[in-house]
């Protein structure tokens, strides 16, 4: 039984951190897909300023980016951590 108790723990560790990393690539993908529209923005109008939608929406997909690559090194911290 304490052998099937600790596979299992390990393997909702490996699954919090697998979920985690999706996060870390859906934030990015996001931030890349905002970047590119602004860009776009850019090569279409150089002189206007990009709406404050699309500048919003660069600025909520970096927030996501950040606070999914914190809460991804915390789970990897805290698994790496000795255990008592």
């Amino acid at each position: 039984m304490c052998l099937f108790r600790e596979t299992t723990m390990k393997e909702k560790a490996v699954s919090a951190e697998a979920s985690a990393l999706e996060r870390v690539v859906s934030a990015a993908r996001e931030v890349h897909a905002a970047s590119q529209r602004l860009e776009a923005h850019y090569a279409q109008a150089p002189d206007e300023q990009p709406s404050t939608l699309e500048l919003a929406r660069f600025a909520s997909a970096m927030q996501e980016l950040k606070d999914a690559r914190d809460a991804f090194d915390a789970l990897v911290a805290k698994r790496s951590a000795p255990s008592p």
